[in-house]
């Protein structure tokens, strides 16, 4: 039995397999580090690594020790402080050690928590861990648009860069046995003639006979040399193949609303809400598709940068971005071949009666249509209007449409875990 030690370094020199280890064994103190992260960080720092503290109590290594009782003799060389009696202090109670005892060091030393730092992909890792888009399920297959290289055994002919050369040289040895093999028969069965001739008494030897043999023996010799070591039909080459991978098609709507009602603070939210939306896409899906609508009394799609960073503004009508949304899926994204998803952040401010005709777009056109649609209102106040019709269209679709409330920073990532974790099946 062969055991294989990946012993691979790091760039800093340290063995992966190790931190690995370290990682899995803290990962209850990193998340909670991640999430107090999420709640600090600025916009632009949001994808970037964490230094990770862990208390010094929590590092501990189990030891082995001798346990009380049995009966100990020791001899202590030099000893000129101590006599039989004496107790001697743990080295952890005297004061100013730093040795991790109970009671505080006049000289302002102790033990530092262990502070170490995880990169950004290990950072995101964690931040997204456990999540997922709900109600994935596989539309038409675009297997034409991506393709993948297999390996589909071995051929006679290909490039010298897909030299198969263990094949190459089984071919050419295989080849030579083929070709060589009654020779050699030939020529052990005349070395053993030969041998029985020159052995006989020197009056009853054949000379013309052991020359004859000895010159067969040399030209077949010189017939099996001429065999070439490899030739051009022993060489073999790996087939690879271009092979159609079938993929799972899908869109994310992003409706933000930028009105006049929503002040900096409020925008700064919904954009780390969709800051953390997008990430997590970009992460975990490779072939999603991402749609910025901003909205105010009209609605425009925009690009990523204009949508996280413009700062135009204006009343309030939110149906314009339903219907922006609405018109979009029917132009460019078929439900038949595409998963569509929405996720829409407001302060819940809206135009007189444009809420029940939002409720009205939702439930004909849109609900029907997308496997996930997310709501967030981002306000201290009570719910209003947008909100109320909302919770009807969650009640006509409770597996497809979920909405939560946003009170301050804190509640960002809780509630953005708890829109797209992922669901237990049944």
């Amino acid at each position: 039995m062969s055991y294989i030690i990946d012993r691979r370094l790091n760039g800093k020199k340290k063995s992966t397999v190790n931190r690995q280890r370290f990682l899995r064994r803290y990962k209850a103190h990193i998340k909670k580090a991640v999430g107090e992260a999420m709640n600090s960080r600025s916009i632009t720092d949001m994808d970037k690594g964490e230094r990770i503290s862990i208390p010094t109590r929590d590092i501990g290594e189990p030891i082995f020790s001798h346990g009380a009782g049995g009966h100990v003799e020791r001899v202590l060389p030099g000893n000129r402080e101590f006599v039989t009696g004496d107790r001697i202090p743990r080295q952890g109670q005297q004061g100013g050690s730093g040795g991790g005892g109970s009671g505080a060091s006049d000289s302002g030393e102790g033990a530092d928590d262990f502070v170490f730092q995880i990169s950004q992909e290990e950072f995101l890792d964690f931040m997204f861990e456990g999540l997922q888009l709900p109600n994935m399920i596989k539309r038409r297959l675009a297997g034409n648009e991506s393709f993948q290289v297999v390996r589909a055994g071995i051929c006679n002919e290909g490039t010298p860069g897909r030299l198969n050369v263990i094949r190459s040289m089984r071919a050419a040895n295989a080849r030579r046995i083929a070709l060589t093999s009654s020779k050699r028969r030939n020529i052990r069965a005349m070395e053993a003639e030969l041998e029985q001739e020159e052995n006989k008494d020197p009056a009853l030897r054949d000379q013309r006979r052991i020359d004859a043999l000895r010159d067969n023996i040399a030209d077949v010799r010189n017939r099996i040399a001429r065999v070439p070591y490899l030739d051009d039909f022993d060489l073999k080459y790996n087939l690879l193949l271009r092979q159609p991978r079938p993929r799972s098609r899908a869109v994310m709507f992003c409706l933000m609303d930028v009105s006049g009602s929503m002040n900096q603070a409020t925008k700064d939210m919904a954009k780390r809400f969709f800051l953390l939306l997008y990430l997590f896409l970009q992460r975990s899906y490779e072939y999603t598709e991402v749609v910025f609508i901003r909205h105010h009394t009209s609605a425009k799609e925009v690009d990523e940068e204009e949508f996280f960073y413009s700062r135009e503004t204006g009343g309030t009508i939110v149906s314009s971005a339903l219907k922006l949304m609405r018109r979009i899926m029917r132009e460019r994204y078929p439900a038949s071949e595409w998963n569509i998803y929405g996720a829409q952040a407001s302060d819940g401010d809206n135009w007189n009666d444009d809420s029940s005709t939002c409720h009205k777009i939702l439930i004909d056109d849109i609900m029907p249509h997308v496997q996930y649609y997310s709501y967030v209102e981002i306000t201290p106040r009570d719910h209003q209007a947008l909100w109320e019709e909302y919770e009807s269209v969650r009640a006509a679709f409770p597996d497809h449409f979920a909405m939560e409330q946003i009170v301050d920073v804190q509640d960002i990532y809780p509630v953005f875990r708890q829109l797209f974790s992922q669901k237990v099946a049944a």
